[in-house]
């Protein structure tokens, strides 16, 4: 082959790799979790503040996308936008165990290498988010719970804030009421909230946090923080962040399952989200839903309660947010 066929090979690579890179999807996925969610009871006003920060953390997400920046680190910020917003069961405006205090859970997980952060039982730490992926990113561990992960934050500069932050009125109303009646059987326990991301490296990432189930006592932990129930992410398969009656999605190992289920059985992103959310779930009489993006960038929102707050942004796509089951 002489030198002027080898230039023009050169250059038909180069146009090939450049078309195929600007076809290859990117984007994320947000929730704020599922739940009793009916739009009788929220006002417009109340639904209109929802969308405007669902919209701003998904927008917040795909700016870092679309800089070619990461997913990790798109997953991670639009959480930390849902953590302080007193909107959902997360960071501020968290509900309240028995003892009137906040209890906070999140886990991190990127797909590229499996590596994962996990954080429970927190009760001075603003972004929980930021702590699960310290503990990736800077110690030997998965998971680290109370003042054990509290004394690893400090060590590492992460922000403290009094309990009282995460208290907001209406959740310390709602811990009141649900005093009363000694069992956690109302609307309020939606709230979870989670990102997954595909960035343009085809890199997944996933993330969860939460404040837990009101009137939690015991030590009690959900599956927001255990990798593989609340949270998954696997590149060659998907990432997952769930929301939900956690003690069953633990028992079904929901996350894991669905990225099993896509390696194993070859079905689809949809299907075997599916499977887990309207037919496993739904058989043990456990409420929830998950998000979802595979490694072409393929979307799945399955859930089996009322509503859950979410939104899409794909490259080449407009934004969708949704919050009701229409």
């Amino acid at each position: 082959m002489n030198d002027v066929k080898k230039i023009f090979l050169f250059i038909f690579l180069l146009l090939t790799l450049s078309i195929h890179s600007q076809d290859k999807k990117y984007g994320l996925v947000i929730h704020g979790g599922a739940g009793n969610i009916k739009k009788e009871n929220i006002s417009t006003e109340k639904e209109k503040e929802y969308n405007e920060k669902l919209n701003e953390a998904l927008q917040k997400g795909f700016s870092i996308l679309e800089n070619g920046g990461t997913a990790l680190d798109a997953v991670n910020a639009a959480i930390n936008i849902l953590e302080d917003s007193p909107l959902f069961n997360a960071g501020k405006g968290a509900v309240l165990t028995e003892k009137g205090e906040a209890e906070l859970d999140a886990s991190i997980m990127d797909g590229k290498n499996l590596m994962a952060g996990a954080v429970a039982g927190l009760k001075h730490i603003k972004n929980p988010i930021n702590l699960a992926r310290l503990v990736m990113e800077k110690s030997p561990h998965v998971f680290m719970i109370g003042e054990g992960a509290e004394e690893f934050a400090k060590q590492n500069n992460i922000e403290f804030v009094d309990n009282s932050y995460f208290i907001t009125e209406e959740r310390l109303n709602q811990y009141k009421k649900a005093k009363e009646r000694l069992q956690e059987r109302q609307s309020e326990k939606h709230g979870t909230v989670g990102c997954v991301a595909l960035d343009k490296n085809g890199n997944l990432a996933a993330g969860t946090s939460t404040g837990g189930m009101m009137m939690k006592k015991f030590g009690r932990v959900g599956d927001s923080p255990i990798i593989g129930a609340g949270t998954y992410a696997n590149n060659n398969t998907c990432a997952v962040s769930a929301t939900g009656h956690g003690e069953y999605f633990i028992r079904l190992s929901v996350a894991h399952e669905i990225s099993n289920l896509m390696e194993y059985k070859n079905l689809s992103l949809k299907d075997a989200a599916d499977e887990l959310v309207l037919v496993r779930l739904k058989k043990m009489n456990a409420d929830g839903g998950v998000i979802a993006i595979d490694k072409s960038g393929n979307v799945a929102t399955p859930f089996n309660t009322t509503g859950m707050f979410r939104g899409i942004l794909i490259s080449g796509q407009k934004p969708l947010i949704k919050i009701f089951n229409d």
